[in-house]
């Protein structure tokens, strides 16, 4: 009764929060994107931020859930549907971070209508497609009654890749734009995958103990110490690319890159950067990376959320700072859309480079967005995975039933 009660109270509290976002949107829709703080200088804000933020949470959900078959790993396949549960909300979430960002919903079907295959944007448009397409399927056949081995056995290697892929294509985005500093490398695409792994794997595993306040949804203590083993690995692969794209960029010591490194060490970003590294990187390392760590659920939350918020500092850090680089020299620079209140004000209408901040109404929806994920994920989950005490004997003895 008290777990009832407990989810009835959470889905009333998401749902006002959903309240708010829609409310929000509206407004935006009837005012326009001026009522954010993105201007023509940055372009891309909170929305975009959060865009290649659950694009990695839903590549990582994914890419364990679809390992647990293609590898043949029992232990990971008590968590495989939840997993892909999660994995399809994140990627529908990321979804609509794309089209609120759009100002003008109807402005989707221009990409539809007139794509432009050259492009990575309209790339990713195909992918994020197809990858939805996978994740409802993926899902749709494991949470059959009887699922068909066969056919589960072909979307998991179907969807693993496809998972990879997803992520590396947002990356690309970034890293093939050679006229921004901070964007252009090569190792934008491992840097984006590693970080889903982490992240992915580590929102799981927060649910995972979500599920087990709000219904009678259990996991085995062990399963949670091997998944924060792995957690481990992942964090380790990703400071590891990190490191290199630091490295690689201050070495040589050329002008521009170390204006980026300024930005991320010492400027305004550094915040961010430091965050990441240490709360969202070291720290977490440190309390998993031993035995007795791993045994400790406590620790091993304690390190999936600080992973969590280190991603997402990751994503802005990484994001921002080509706006605060020029990515031309010289004058006069982008327009400020702004009329000049006399000749001698023209200058003002230009600028270089410009700052954001999220006003309440890009906040208001932020929440909004993730509340309604939280909500459809709740709602999705009673649905396919709990159903009393059956569903509890059957995630408890999976590893070993499947073995």
């Amino acid at each position: 009764m008290e777990n009832r009660g407990n989810l009835k109270m959470s889905l009333g509290i998401l749902g006002l929060f959903t309240l708010l976002g829609l409310i929000a949107w509206l407004y935006q829709l009837s005012n326009g994107l001026i009522v954010t703080g993105m201007r023509n200088v940055v372009s891309w804000g909170l929305y975009i931020t959060s865009f290649m933020f659950f694009v990695g949470l839903s590549a990582g959900g994914l890419i364990v859930s679809s390992s647990a078959t293609v590898f043949d790993i029992p232990a990971f396949k008590a968590v495989a549907k939840p997993a892909v549960i999660l994995s399809t909300v994140c990627i529908i979430l990321a979804g609509m971070f794309i089209i609120v960002d759009l100002g003008s919903p109807e402005r989707i079907f221009y990409l539809l209508i007139h794509p432009q295959f050259q492009s990575p944007l309209i790339w990713d448009v195909v992918v994020i497609a197809v990858y939805l397409i996978v994740s409802l399927l993926y899902l749709r056949q494991m949470t059959r009654p009887a699922p068909d081995q066969g056919k589960l056995a072909t979307l998991s290697a179907v969807a693993l890749p496809a998972a990879v892929l997803v992520h590396s294509v947002t990356a690309w985005i970034f890293g093939l734009q050679i006229a921004r500093v901070s964007w252009h490398s090569a190792l934008m695409a491992p840097l984006f995958v590693a970080s889903a792994l982490d992240s992915g794997l580590a929102l799981l595993i927060l649910v995972l103990a979500g599920l087990e306040q709000v219904s009678d949804y259990k996991v085995e203590p062990r399963l949670y110490a091997r998944l924060a083993g792995l957690l481990a690995v992942f964090v380790a692969v990703d400071a590891f690319f990190v490191l290199s794209e630091m490295l690689t960029a201050a070495y040589p010591g050329e002008e521009s890159m170390m204006a980026a490194l300024g930005l991320l060490t010492s400027g305004p970003l550094a915040p961010f950067f430091w965050v990441q590294v240490i709360l969202g990187l070291l720290v977490p390392f440190v309390l998993l990376a031993s035995p007795a760590g791993r045994q400790s659920k406590s620790r091993i939350m304690a390190a999936a959320a600080l992973i969590i918020l280190g991603v997402f500092c990751k994503r802005v850090w990484l994001l921002f700072s080509s706006f605060l680089i020029p990515p031309v020299a010289g004058a006069p620079g982008v327009t400020l859309g702004q009329a000049p209140a006399s000749a001698t004000a023209k200058i003002d209408m230009w600028a270089m480079t410009g700052s954001y901040t999220p006003t309440l109404v890009e906040w208001a929806i932020f929440l909004g967005i993730i509340s309604f994920g939280a909500i459809v994920f709740i709602v999705a989950s009673r649905r396919l995975l709990w159903s009393g005490e059956e569903t509890v004997r059957a995630v408890s003895a999976a590893p070993t039933a499947a073995k």
